[in-house]
């Protein structure tokens, strides 16, 4: 069966949502489908249309490859109908439009089967800033109507129906190829590192972590507990939430900002730290439920972690800390209470979700449509 992988955007080396996508592209073949990624790259300003490593279309640069890359989509319909491919899987971009609508009803009039993955549903709620707000109202219109021309809705949520069309549930996956086990034991008899590596948003709620750090170093405590930020800060309000608190409260020796990091100076990082800090404020974009990649990464790695929203894979685990959906500061003392009494080891974590491989996961999708 070829599939032909289809995204609306680009590629960094250091994004963990690039990452997952060429892991997904990867357990797609392993399974047995020739799989092609479709994708856009912006190179000195020329747009391009991007096939693998072939241009499917030039748009070039200024306001004319901006309009067209959001645009043009007969190419992708073209080339799927002449290829003869037998199965697209979209990876939602949020852009339910005429245009998106035009591309999927020529797949499906051509006999294509067509799957659209929602990394985040529901989504709604992301969207604060306000000129991405136009492209939310577009999609709020479109999107039943895109709908209608797909097989089913991929989710990593409990929902059984999206925009009315049935959903296939997933697991966020690993690569167990690509994420290395965490090898030592740190001394945590002193002090203790904790590590939250993401594209900083507000539903990180890291500002609930940082709240937590600063109640806890108001007092005399001869305990360290170490901060590790591993990433960027997405927008303003997140830096708006989270510098002030560190400035206000001194804890500059405590919290690290590293940026963005990967390959082997993160690996390095995970040998340093001993505890992950997933989302801590879902709750702030209305999701109670959802599978995310973090929480598996951080297992994968086998580290012990928290998080504050419902991850069925996980929530009996002896491995992890949940962390009340709400405002209020992390408690950082009982943080210490639940590390203290674990008894796992970095494999023992890692073995227990060897069922959460992207392999096993896109087999659910193949198995889905054949």
């Amino acid at each position: 069966m070829k599939t032909l992988f289809l995204i609306f955007h680009g590629f960094q080396e250091a994004n963990g949502i690039s990452k997952k996508i060429q892991y997904q592209v990867q357990a797609l073949k392993a399974n047995g489908m020739e799989t092609h990624l479709c994708y856009l790259t912006d190179e000195q300003g020329t747009k391009r249309r991007m096939i693998d490593h072939q241009v499917l279309v030039d748009y070039g640069n200024g306001l004319r490859g901006k309009l067209y890359k959001r645009f043009e989509y007969n190419s992708i319909a073209n080339y799927a109908i002449k290829n003869h491919f037998e199965l697209i899987y979209i990876r939602s971009g949020h852009n339910a439009n005429p245009f998106t609508i035009r591309l999927v009803r020529k797949m499906k009039k051509a006999g294509i089967h067509i799957v659209m993955e929602i990394p985040t549903y529901p989504y709604d709620q992301e969207y604060i800033v306000p000129f991405m707000k136009l492209q939310l109202f577009l999609d709020k219109c479109f999107r039943k109507q895109f709908a209608k021309y797909l097989d089913q809705i991929i989710t990593f949520s409990n929902y059984k129906t999206i925009f009315g069309v049935p959903t296939l549930q997933l697991s966020n996956g690993i690569d167990f190829n690509e994420i290395s086990v965490k090898k030592q034991i740190n001394d945590t008899s002193y002090q203790i590192h904790l590590i939250g590596v993401a594209e900083i948003h507000y539903w990180h709620g890291y500002d609930r972590l940082l709240q937590g750090l600063a109640i806890y170093y108001s007092t005399q405590v001869q305990y360290k507990v170490y901060f590790h930020i591993v990433g960027e800060f997405t927008g303003q309000r997140e830096r708006d939430e989270c510098i002030p608190i560190i400035k206000k409260n001194h804890l500059e020796p405590y919290v690290i900002l590293h940026g963005q990091q990967h390959g082997e100076t993160l690996d390095l990082l995970f040998e340093q730290c001993d505890l992950g800090i997933g989302s801590l404020g879902r709750h702030r974009t209305g999701i109670t439920n959802i599978k995310t990649l973090k929480n598996r990464e951080y297992a994968a790695r086998g580290i012990p972690f928290i998080y504050s929203e419902i991850d069925e894979d996980f929530e009996n685990m002896p491995y992890i800390l949940k962390i009340p959906a709400n405002e209020e500061a992390v408690d950082i003392e009982k943080l210490l209470t639940f590390y203290k009494q674990l008894h796992t080891t970095p494999q023992g974590i890692r073995n227990s979700i060897q069922s959460l491989s992207w392999n096993n996961q896109m087999k659910k999708v193949i198995d889905s449509v054949i």
